[in-house]
């Protein structure tokens, strides 16, 4: 149980020190920028629906241990297999991906990746989501949320 409480904690931390990956258009509410994504996935998954196939990693062989009597005769013992294991693919997963950054595209989005913001932008910043897309700048950076929301933040240099 440890095991995956300490996993669990680790990727929620890998998930906030990472950049903010989302489909961006100034000006457009994140609410409609939602709505253009799910219809989005939804024609994709439609367009290329998950084709799952199973394959099979190659099995390795294990040479059996080499084996002498006390005069010096020495024989190897048969050897065995092991299998690679199962494992299972969606063929379709890049086509789809491809067709919903298509789609996103033709409705004016462009995919964005926006670095997470400092510890000292987050503290100055006051907590609240984004509700409409800036224009973003050079300086621009993201703020996660606990409740899966985030806000872009448009820093102003003190020079």
């Amino acid at each position: 149980m440890r095991s995956v409480f300490f996993l669990s904690a680790v990727l929620a931390g890998l998930t906030a020190c990472a950049p903010l990956s989302i489909y961006h258009q100034p000006g457009v509410s994140v609410t409609r920028l939602n709505t253009d994504r799910t219809d989005c996935e939804v024609a994709a998954l439609r367009d290329a629906p998950v084709a799952n196939q199973i394959r099979r990693h190659p099995p390795t062989f294990v040479p059996g241990p080499l084996v002498c009597d006390a005069n010096g005769n020495c024989f190897r013992r048969p050897g065995y297999w092991v299998s690679g294991g199962y494992y299972t693919v969606d063929v379709n997963a890049d086509l789809r991906g491809r067709v919903e950054n298509i789609c996103m595209a033709q409705r004016g989005y462009q995919p964005v990746s926006i670095p997470r913001c400092s510890e000292a932008v987050k503290r100055a910043a006051p907590p609240r989501s984004t509700q409409r897309l800036p224009q973003l700048t050079a300086a621009s950076c993201a703020i996660r949320y606990d409740d899966g929301s985030w806000q872009i933040v448009n820093p102003v240099s003190a020079n």
